[in-house]
């Protein structure tokens, strides 16, 4: 029997305006990424912190860590094809990884406003009592990730993706913020 490599797809990214976004939401995720990396929850890993505006989304760029990401790091997305694997943004740097993924799951779920991604074995060590897991491991930012993730999402709003870290949505980065502390209060 052989081992099925799982293939591993990027995305194309257009940009609509080089120009920073001006949502007001955009401090937002950089207060989120601060709060995480004080917790240490960033320690040993990346994290990807995500909020629906309209139907576009706001993401943190790939290239910083969201601990350390500041205005200019963030981009708003205006819309993605997952057929055509394509991205239209808007700010000057490269979406993240996961962008595909978070911009699925907000548009899959109306309860979904407000994403945070935690890449780290570590934290998915810690919460791995008390949190469930996908079944399957795919590659970041593909549709059967995002897939997976949904899967798992309809019985719990904070959920380990298999082999990568953990996730937590929720209708604002409020509740998101709390469901994640309660998580990491409960395994210390």
């Amino acid at each position: 029997m052989t081992e099925e490599k799982i293939p591993i797809i990027s995305f194309q990214t257009f940009y609509a305006s080089k120009e920073q976004s001006n949502c007001p939401l955009i401090p937002d995720i950089v207060r989120i990424g601060k709060k995480l990396k004080e917790m240490g929850l960033l320690k040993g890993g990346a994290g990807v912190a995500s909020l629906g505006y309209g139907r576009r989304i706001l993401i943190n760029a790939g290239e910083k860590s969201l601990g350390d990401v500041g205005r200019e790091d963030v981009l708003e997305v205006v819309d993605y094809d997952p057929v055509k694997r394509v991205v239209l943004t808007i700010g000057d740097k490269e979406p993240n990884a996961e962008t595909p993924v978070h911009w699925l799951i907000h548009h899959a779920r109306d309860d979904v406003n407000a994403i945070v991604q935690i890449n780290s074995k570590k934290i998915a060590e810690r919460f791995s009592k008390k949190l469930p897991t996908t079944e399957k491991e795919w590659p970041s930012g593909t549709l059967e990730l995002a897939k997976e993730i949904l899967k798992a999402l309809r019985t719990s709003k904070g959920i380990l993706i298999k082999n990568k870290g953990a996730i937590f949505v929720g209708t604002s980065l409020k509740e998101v913020e709390d469901l994640i502390l309660k998580n990491y209060e409960g395994t210390k």
